[in-house]
């Protein structure tokens, strides 16, 4: 034991402990205990807690890594009632729709290829679509590492938009499910009223694999080519309406014009069909946008009430139009108004603001009236349901603008350097991409569906009617 008249040896700075081999910083830390100066022990002080400050430093790094991810269940519900929502839109909205626009002599058939285009790609969506759309990392396209969902299980998980937050993979693949078969369903309409059944189900397949997949996986999928030069498309401008249209009027040009048209009057046979189908398609597309958000948050709010307003601003703007031009608004038009609208907000739905989907709903209801009477007469085609007067146009207009309206000065959610200019100009080459892209797929797809199957109905089987001559029933027994 020290004696209490000798200094302690720490105290005196004569202690003789070996420092070989500590740090040049550490001996100097302990030089200045040993050999008392106080500003030196202050100073000395970082050097002695540096290594616990490192090591505290990873234990909190691996406990944020171990932190397990968020998964809410008023996401999922939501998420779940949004890709019910989605089924509306296309089986009865889209089916009623498109169906309320034939003859009815056709309404059957219409009705038929849209619930089995349907069923047909979301079958194919399990099988091999999700894999090829968001499996593993590509410029183009994703890999087969989830071919027939392979490694998916109840406890998969698909990201969000917010970091640790996490959905069930099974409901992301539900939902995407329903946006590839809509976006087929879509298509039919160009060429209605007079293709084979078998070539519609063989052109679908065709097409979903080489143009709908690569495009999902460029605009959404990681690696995609798209989505890393930065283009917006919250909910599918170009994946699905641009790349609809454009096959539609492939096919319209490819399998030629319906008898009787330009001579004979084609009109629709119920436009309370129209009216019925295009208030589905509005109440179910609140999912197919807002559900684009992937959480219940002020994220899908944004969206769901941009989907209320550039809608009911293209219906009012359409019927102002066919006022002007023709004297009276039209219940068509007003339907027809609607669609516009919503196809030309969901690419920018989830980031403008209220008053810019309201501009952007003004400029789709009154261009895509052009579309399908002026454009539709420039591109001679018959086009028989306006798909690409309504949703090739209303894509092309809403992928541009969404450009425009995201800027924070204009009332959207870009960063404080968006620039209008420099967006635009990625919008214009993602569109570029899409239109070229499904054009020539689709037109490759038909001519492959000519030589196995032929495209047409023979002309008396048309002029009978498709209900009968494809299917062995009809909608209304005289």
């Amino acid at each position: 034991m020290t004696d209490s008249k000798t200094p302690d040896p720490r105290l005196r700075g004569d202690d003789s402990r070996d420092t070989s081999a500590l740090s040049p910083a550490q001996r100097r830390a302990v030089d200045a205990f040993r050999f008392p100066r106080p500003l030196a022990a202050l100073s000395a002080l970082p050097a002695l807690v540096a290594p616990a400050l490192a090591s505290a430093q990873e234990v909190i790094q691996e406990v944020v890594e171990d932190v397990a991810p968020i998964v809410d269940k008023g996401d999922i519900a939501w998420m779940l009632v949004s890709t019910l929502l989605v089924v509306l839109m296309t089986v009865p909205g889209l089916a009623l729709f498109y169906g309320g626009l034939v003859r009815a002599k056709n309404v059957l058939s219409v009705l038929m290829q849209v619930l089995a285009v349907f069923s047909l790609v979301v079958v194919l969506w399990a099988i091999y679509g999700y894999s090829l759309a968001f499996g593993s990392a590509g410029t183009i396209i994703g890999g087969f590492d989830k071919l027939f969902l392979s490694g998916v299980t109840p406890d998969s998980l698909a990201a969000t938009f917010t970091d640790g937050v996490m959905l069930p993979e099974y409901v992301f693949i539900a939902f995407q499910a329903t946006f590839a078969g809509i976006t087929a369903a879509l298509v039919v309409g160009a060429f209605a009223e007079r293709i084979k059944f078998s070539a519609v189900l063989l052109f679908s397949v065709l097409w979903f694999t080489f143009a709908y997949l690569p495009i999902a996986h460029m605009v959404w999928g990681e690696g995609g080519y798209l989505l890393d030069k930065g283009a917006l498309d919250f909910a599918g401008g170009t994946v699905v309406h641009i790349n609809a249209g454009v096959a539609g009027l492939v096919g319209a040009w490819l399998i030629g014009k319906r008898t009787g048209y330009g001579r004979e009057a084609i009109k629709p046979h119920s436009l309370t069909f129209c009216m019925v189908g295009a208030s589905l398609l509005w109440v179910g597309w609140f999912g197919f946008n807002a559900g684009s958000n992937l959480e219940a948050t002020s994220g899908a709010a944004l969206a769901f009430l941009n989907t209320l307003l550039a809608p009911a601003a293209a219906a009012l703007a359409w019927s102002a139009v066919e006022a002007l031009l023709k004297g009276k608004p039209s219940m068509l038009g007003a339907a027809s108004g609607v669609v516009a609208g919503l196809v030309a907000i969901t690419p920018a739905c989830g980031s403008v603001g209220p008053m810019g989907a309201i501009v952007i709903g003004l400029l789709a209801g009154a261009l895509c009236v052009w579309g399908v009477t002026g454009l539709k007469k420039l591109l001679n085609a018959d086009d028989s349901l306006d798909v690409f007067g309504v949703h090739g146009l209303g894509g092309i207009i809403g992928a541009i603008l969404t450009g425009v309206f995201t800027a924070p000065s204009l009332g959207g959610i870009g960063d404080e350097d968006f620039s209008i200019v420099s967006q635009v100009l990625v919008q214009a080459e993602g569109v570029v991409i899409t239109i070229v892209w499904s054009g020539v797929v689709a037109a490759i797809a038909f001519g492959l569906v000519k030589l196995v199957v032929g495209l047409r109905v023979p002309e008396e089987s048309e002029r009978e009617g498709l209900d009968i001559a494809s299917h062995g029933e009809s909608a209304y027994e005289s």
